[in-house]
């Protein structure tokens, strides 16, 4: 990945500006919040050279700039401002992410809030850590989590470590933010997966030199402030997690947690571990500040389609002058395709489990009634021919305890619906290839 051109000085695109342009644009280019490297490639409006143009724009963007209590490793201030994308993103994000949501398929209730919490968990511990390197595919990686089997190399180490950080997320969201809390939450991530085990919940050390780098050409990309720096960084961004060093000025909640996010990214506070510390403390921001919803989606799986929008995205930060506004534009644009693409499944599976019911409507009666669970545990085996379930895959998935669990599958073994076969001490169960005559046969 190529380091985007830096603008050039703003006080020589100023004089650039023609006496009677000075009125005629605004913090936008073409709707879009553009770098100074995308918009020299963009064809000029009438009379403008980039210029003048790049300099009409920066004037108009440092009229709406807030000042965070952040610095660079140069001691300059970080600032960001919410230009209109990122106002319509937020109102957005606020009517479909916390409060009274209404859905097609109720996510925060009973055996479905089980459910669609334990897979978003982990997708977004797999993505997240798939991020960082870890080498797996999904479909191992969710045999693991589901089944409980103990890690069988490093990269399943990072994503059963990732799983059970998101997981204790949901107890930490009323704690402050501690450098003690957020040294916890990275010994979660990084046990048992760092050369040096002794780095887990430490901060790296000058004599660790840590720089992000593009794994493709070996390109530094970012130095981050040097150790020494580190305890008061990470005491500063505590404080403003728990929002106390906002200097009385209104952050709204979601700018607040990708702040965070973005923050721990260019600190790298530790030596490895920093990109999943930082997703997590992002996902404790939102749960915080009561936006609910955002458990159960993951903002890793749209993060690794295309990381290296997530790379640009800190080096417009640093190449413009630390305006943080970029990242936040394209955090507000991951987090907003991750609620839209929840609520097309909630949908889907909504039509889905409307279809599954009707289906299994006349079995239920004749089987004495079958639970959601099991409804839901059908509706799965009739997309996957020959899937395997324990109990205690059963019990993880859907989050109770074992005879519950046991009790779902032995009764629809009795009546047909799976095949029981033991394997060592345990059963599985696994899902016929012709259940849907299976089905249709108990029903008539």
């Amino acid at each position: 990945m190529k380091i985007p051109m830096p603008p050039p000085p703003l006080g020589e695109c100023v004089l650039k500006i023609p006496g009677d342009k000075w009125e005629e644009t605004g913090p936008l280019a073409g709707g879009r919040y553009l770098h100074w490297d995308e918009l020299r490639r963009r064809p000029l409006p009438d009379g403008l050279s980039h210029k003048a143009w790049w300099g009409l724009l920066k004037l108009a963007r440092g009229g709406m700039y807030k000042e965070l209590p952040f610095r660079d490793k140069q001691n300059r201030r970080m600032t960001f401002c919410t230009p209109d994308p990122a106002l319509r993103l937020l109102h957005d994000i606020d009517q479909r992410a916390s409060g009274n949501v209404r859905m097609d398929e109720p996510v925060a209730s009973g055996e479905n809030r089980k459910r669609y919490l334990v897979n978003s968990l982990i997708e977004e511990a797999i993505t997240s850590s798939q991020l960082e390197g870890a080498a797996t595919t999904g479909r191992e990686a969710r045999a693991m989590l589901r089944s409980g089997r103990r890690p069988r190399d490093h990269s399943e180490r990072m994503i059963m470590n990732n799983f059970r950080a998101m997981e204790e997320i949901r107890n930490l969201r009323h704690s402050k933010l501690t450098p003690d809390l957020v040294f916890e939450l990275h010994r979660m991530v990084s046990q048992d997966t760092l050369e040096d085990p002794s780095a887990a919940g430490r901060f790296r050390r000058d004599d660790e030199k840590i720089h992000v780098v593009d794994h493709r050409s070996a390109r530094k990309l970012h130095q981050p402030p040097p150790a020494a720096s580190l305890p008061r960084r990470l005491k500063l961004l505590c404080n403003f997690a728990n929002g106390k060093a906002d200097g009385g000025a209104f952050v709204h909640p979601v700018v607040r947690a990708i702040l965070l996010h973005f923050m721990i990214g260019y600190d790298h506070p530790f030596v490895d571990g920093n990109g999943r510390t930082a997703r997590a403390l992002f996902y404790w921001s939102m749960a915080r500040a009561n936006y609910w919803l955002m458990e159960y989606v993951s903002i890793s799986s749209l993060l690794k389609k295309a990381p290296a929008k997530y790379v640009r995205a800190y080096l417009h930060t640093e190449t413009d002058g630390n305006d943080v506004t970029y990242f936040i534009l394209h955090q507000l644009g991951i987090i907003t395709h991750a609620i839209a693409t929840l609520h097309e499944y909630l949908a889907l599976k909504a039509a889905e489990k409307r279809d599954a019911e009707k289906q299994l409507q006349k079995i239920s009666v004749a089987a004495g009634g079958l639970n959601s669970r099991q409804i839901a545990l059908l509706t799965h085996a009739l997309a996957h021919p020959g899937h395997e379930y324990t109990v205690n895959s059963h019990r993880r998935s859907h989050r109770i305890v074992p005879q519950t669990a046991r009790t779902d599958l032995q009764k629809l073994a009795e009546h047909g619906l799976l095949s029981p076969a033991k394997r060592g001490r345990a059963f599985v169960f696994r899902a016929p290839e012709d259940l849907q005559m299976r089905i249709e046969d108990a029903a008539d």
